[in-house]
């Protein structure tokens, strides 16, 4: 069955029975596990990668099914990286894949990442991509950036030592409010699967053995506009904070922050500082009967709080998502007030 499943992709030569092999023996790291990550894990699996770990803080809700293909109405409320893991085997049950229900931060992706070959960006905000920047150049580890708003995408490979690195390109994120976000500018289907696929396909020439066939360029487009642009953006740069002179605040935690506004939500995230220390869910349920109405499995507890009207969404690491919450301050009290510090 496998020499079968692989055949078309093996009569391409550069791939053949050698490369074959060698994305056999491959172990992908995919954060986040929306839309980009969601195709760009299809397109891997598909293709026979050897081993992917899936990690993903988030659930499915409706409004993801619109661009994120590996979930089915049946996923709502289920964690992103327990779903997809359960799609990906269904598509191909000789590969490996892992999944991991975690927010990535500064504590946990060197552990995350151990043993994987390469890194593929499906994340939603800025700071925990120059985390994988910095944990990327730090361990000498290929990344491939990805990122999709409204009608347009970017996306660039990262090589360290031989392409410039995130914070080559763009020294320091975006300040917030300044960027438009999946929010304020809406995305299109088709933007997500452009995007995810270059990225796959670079993945898919490095993993196989053809890094002189890898597409180094900067690549940007507006799939409404007809517009496309590739830049090649050099070497990594002598002064670069990252590359230059290996500092990495966002991997040593001078740069974490324990609140997240999460694209495209309406949510708040509360990381509290003890993220990681599991919580009896079903005991916090019964606490939480008489002000809302709850319900939980072992990995999720998803609810309404009536006296505050935000939806609530506690995971076992002690993680939650507050929906409805109009600032990170408002978020941080109502963590407080109902699951406790």
């Amino acid at each position: 069955m496998g020499e079968d499943r692989y055949h078309r992709q093996t009569l391409i030569p550069d791939i053949g029975a050698q490369g074959r092999r060698r994305l056999a023996d491959a172990s992908v790291l995919l954060v986040g596990c929306g839309a980009l990550g969601s195709v760009s894990a299809d397109l891997l699996a598909r293709a026979g990668i050897g081993r992917i770990r899936l990690v993903d803080r988030d659930i499915v809700e409706l409004t993801n099914l619109q661009r994120q293909v590996l979930y089915a109405e049946s996923d709502l409320g289920a964690p992103k990286a327990t779903a997809a893991r359960g799609r990906l085997g269904a598509v191909n049950s000789e590969i490996d894949i892992e999944s991991f229900v975690e927010d990535v931060d500064a504590s946990n992706i060197e552990r995350l990442a151990e043993g994987c070959t390469v890194i593929i960006d499906g994340l939603d905000n800025f700071e925990t991509r120059y985390l994988v920047n910095d944990l990327a150049v730090s361990t000498d580890r290929p990344w491939f950036y990805g990122g999709a708003v409204g009608t347009t995408g970017m996306s660039a490979v990262v090589i360290p030592g031989r392409t410039p690195c995130l914070r080559c390109t763009f020294p320091e994120p975006p300040a917030a409010g300044t960027s438009p976000t999946c929010d304020t500018a809406g995305v299109l289907g088709p933007v997500i699967h452009m995007v995810a696929a270059h990225q796959a396909m670079q993945a898919i020439k490095l993993l196989s053995g053809n890094t002189d066939a890898v597409d180094f360029r900067l690549h940007s487009f507006d799939a409404w506009g007809n517009t496309r642009h590739a830049m090649d953006h050099g070497l990594p740069r002598t002064d670069c904070p990252c590359c230059g002179e290996h500092d990495f605040p966002w991997l040593d935690g001078r740069r974490e922050s324990s609140t997240s506004v999460l694209c495209g939500r309406d949510a708040v995230q509360i990381k509290p500082a003890a993220a990681g220390d599991s919580i009896e869910l079903q005991a916090l349920a019964e606490r939480l009967a008489e002000h809302g109405d709850f319900h939980c499995s072992d990995e999720v507890l998803r609810g309404r709080l009536h006296e505050v009207d935000v939806e609530l969404t506690v995971f076992a690491d002690g993680r939650a998502l507050i929906k409805g919450a109009s600032t990170p301050e408002q978020a941080r009290t109502v963590y407080a007030r109902y699951i406790g510090t």
